[in-house]
């Protein structure tokens, strides 16, 4: 009887073929997947980081406000993270992909949590600036080590599922994340805030450093000849897309809060992205049980539309209610597309470019996003905050555009594996030589 290897031990390949027939089960797909081995200990052990960046945002935006009480400056800090943050995230993946995961963990995670100590000390807009700039070039690669990772250590049928649980996790930590950063910034001790955040990430990276399957993963070979990804034409359009969304998304964050700073409700900011961000959690979740036999594309594009028509309400809310629903129904939908677009995103992208596709993606995305963040402040001083909140719409708008006039380019997210090939990708990705 022939055997493979899956998670680092042996199974036969009758034992495989049940493995995928229970996953059919949609109320399976989750309890089968935490049955893996390293499955909960990897979700365990990035977690507290990625609650680190679900609060490094608000923490800044509460920090610059209580030392300069300015709304642009605040802006303009988080835009000047984000930017320094995104623009070596390509750098960074294309690190990982060619020396591996344990060493950028161990430089990155003590430097990033040596400069929120120090930005936690800045009393001036000058330094509060500069140092928030620099904090984006110290940035942990915490999700680019994570993402990878799945397929080396889960089965084929259910790498949705762990995508949308992994997904999930991310959203999760940004429910909680501005829950803390709001209420410990607007607290009587403002500044545990960042300690907290730094606290946090050092958890994280000490984890992770000693987790068995971020030690064990190997990156991909190369294809000879293979395109670079600023010239592969399915990468390209994806980074299209991306600076939309960036930009977009860049202008909500910057425009939520200070919607509400301008209402005299700070303090609902936490609630409204916390709404926002559980229905993330289930949106994802729920994307990770749609079945396989729905390719990565179709999906995509099917939830993108859904995606896009939600926020049409969103320019016309205020910081109560109205915004808290519509966004609830913005995060089911945008839950469920992060899983697809990874799935898109690794059908495409060339071989030996697991992480650094998605830093380069970043890099594009992040430092739109970190422009959106920098023009929302002075376009909610100078005009409305709802203007920033209708460009988020016009950039989902724009990227289901895109998407949708190139979906040639992303044909090869088209195909449905069959049962025979989810079994020698199960082989695959599970050989003992990796």
């Amino acid at each position: 009887m022939a055997a493979i290897w899956v998670n680092s031990k042996v199974i036969s390949s009758d034992q495989s073929q049940v493995l995928l027939v229970r996953l059919k089960n949609p109320m399976n797909r989750y309890r089968e997947l935490l049955r893996l081995p390293h499955v909960k200990t990897l979700v365990l052990s990035a977690f507290p980081s990625r609650m680190a960046y679900g609060m490094v945002g608000l923490s800044i935006f509460f920090k610059t406000i209580h030392e300069t009480n300015s709304i642009p400056v605040a802006g303009l800090a988080i835009g000047l993270n984000s930017l320094s943050g995104s623009f070596t995230s390509g750098i960074r993946g294309s690190i990982i992909d060619k020396y591996g995961q344990k060493w950028p963990i161990r430089i990155f995670v003590p430097a990033y949590v040596s400069m929120l100590l120090l930005l936690n000390l800045a009393h001036t807009s000058k330094s509060i600036l500069v140092l928030a700039f620099i904090l984006g070039f110290t940035a942990p690669p915490i999700n680019l080590s994570v993402r990878p990772i799945w397929k080396s250590i889960v089965p084929a049928d259910v790498l949705r599922t762990a995508y949308a649980l992994d997904t999930s996790v991310i959203n999760a930590s940004m429910v909680i994340g501005p829950i803390l950063a709001t209420t410990f910034a607007l607290s009587s001790h403002p500044s545990s805030a960042l300690i907290l955040c730094a606290a946090l990430m050092l958890t994280g990276g000490l984890a992770l450093n000693f987790n068995k399957a971020v030690s064990r993963w190997v990156p991909e070979k190369k294809d000879q000849g293979s395109q670079p990804l600023w010239r592969h034409p399915a990468m390209l359009l994806l980074m299209f897309e991306g600076c939309f969304i960036g930009f977009g998304w860049g202008a909500f964050n910057v425009g939520v809060p200070a919607f509400a700073t301008l209402q005299h409700v700070p303090h609902r900011t936490a609630w409204i992205l916390s709404a926002m961000g559980i229905a993330n959690i289930i949106g994802g979740l729920l994307g990770g049980l749609v079945s396989r036999r729905s390719s990565p594309l179709k999906a995509l594009l099917f939830t993108y539309s859904f995606w896009f028509l939600v926020s049409l309400p969103l320019a016309f809310t205020r910081p109560d209610w109205t915004m808290a629903l519509v966004g609830v129904f913005i995060g089911l939908c945008g839950g469920a597309i992060q899983v697809f677009y990874w799935e898109v995103m690794e059908a495409v992208r060339p071989r030996g470019s697991a992480t650094a596709s998605m830093g380069w993606l970043w890099t594009v995305e992040g430092s739109l996003m970190a422009l959106g963040s920098a023009a929302g402040g002075w376009i909610s001083k100078a005009f409305s905050p709802q203007v920033c909140l209708g460009i988020t719409t016009i950039s989902i708008g724009c990227g289901l555009t895109i998407l949708t006039i190139g979906r040639d380019r992303l044909s090869a997210a088209r195909s449905i594996p069959t049962k025979k090939e989810d079994l020698l990708a199960m082989e695959d990705n599970a050989s003992p030589n990796q």
